[in-house]
């Protein structure tokens, strides 16, 4: 059976997935979308797939979970890898076993690239790393810095290397890796793996708030994960002595407190410190969005009554 043929055993015409900036009420939207169209949902979030970690990546409650099914969380160890590809193979699990059953998936999270590796059906399968030269050029890069390999990437993918700070190690060494495996630049790559489309018929729904009140409700929030526990979670990472460069550590929420507890900041200068990362991150996620044609934005004032047409 097809994919398009397992889709219409639900009887909608699309798979919808709820996004927008972190604090923004998808969760709540979500649930209710699933539970009005006899649903079951996937978690779009680069950061819930960490086990252990529930505070600090806002990962749906107990109560949450027992109203609704939710799908693509508590997958790997903080220091496991996993990148948009591993996400999409589980994705596309996930997807396959809800519809096998009746149900709708419903996609909900803020992670640009998850979603648009949905909505596009990016392809990964033509695009192979060599890992063994991945870590080769780790060790040259632990071993005499990164700008070498900075500036060998500028000269085989120059575009490529304009979008990624020349500090940022995993991404350089990634993406120099990706370019010397397959010969080609980074977009060269990317438009090859859009070739094929979406698997299925996805619509996005992005929830849309005033600037001002949106970070009234991130600074409401940082203060609630401050009473659920979440310096205790930071804390718990940091005692775990991963490689800084890993996701996990790099991670909101987490990395903010870091210096706290190496008694070089107070704790109020952290809590301040995450409140404007994760403002600073909900920007970001916007102008992602804002950049994905067919979207459809919600407004906040309508999140309890619309009803998309799915």
């Amino acid at each position: 059976m097809t994919e398009q043929e397992l889709f219409s055993i639900t009887g909608h015409k699309c798979i919808p997935v709820i996004c927008g900036p972190t604090a923004s009420g998808k969760t709540d939207f979500a649930i209710r979308i699933a539970l009005e169209n006899n649903g079951e949902i996937c978690c779009c979030d680069s950061m819930q797939i960490y086990k252990t970690l529930s505070v600090g990546t806002a990962k749906p409650t107990e109560e949450e979970q027992k109203k609704v099914p939710h799908h693509l969380i508590d997958l790997v160890a903080p220091d496991e890898s996993f990148n948009v590809a591993s996400y999409l193979e589980k994705a596309y699990e996930a997807i396959e076993d809800i519809l096998s059953r009746g149900k709708l998936p419903v996609f909900c999270g803020g992670t640009g690239q998850y979603v648009s590796a949905l909505y596009k059906g990016i392809s990964f399968d033509d695009a192979p790393v060599d890992r063994e030269l991945e870590e080769e050029l780790y060790a040259r890069a632990e071993r005499d810095g990164i700008d070498e390999l900075y500036k060998r990437l500028e000269t085989l993918d120059p575009e490529g290397a304009s979008k990624i700070h020349p500090n940022n190690t995993k991404r350089v060494v990634h993406t120099l890796a990706l370019c010397l495996s397959l010969g080609k630049t980074t977009n060269e790559i990317h438009q090859e793996s859009l070739k094929e489309g979406a698997r299925y018929p996805f619509r996005l729904f992005c929830i849309d708030w005033p600037r001002e009140e949106l970070y009234a409700r991130i600074n409401r929030r940082v203060d609630l994960m401050m009473e659920q526990g979440i310096l205790e979670e930071a804390r718990w990472l940091y005692d775990q002595h991963l490689d800084k460069n890993i996701t996990a550590m790099q991670a909101i929420g987490y990395k903010e407190f870091f210096p706290y507890f190496e008694q070089r900041c107070s704790l109020e200068e952290s809590i301040e410190k995450l409140k404007q990362h994760t403002r600073n991150y909900a920007k970001r996620q916007l102008t992602w969005f804002r950049h994905l044609d067919g979207i459809c934005w919600v407004s906040h004032e309508n999140l309890t009554e619309y009803t998309p047409k799915l």
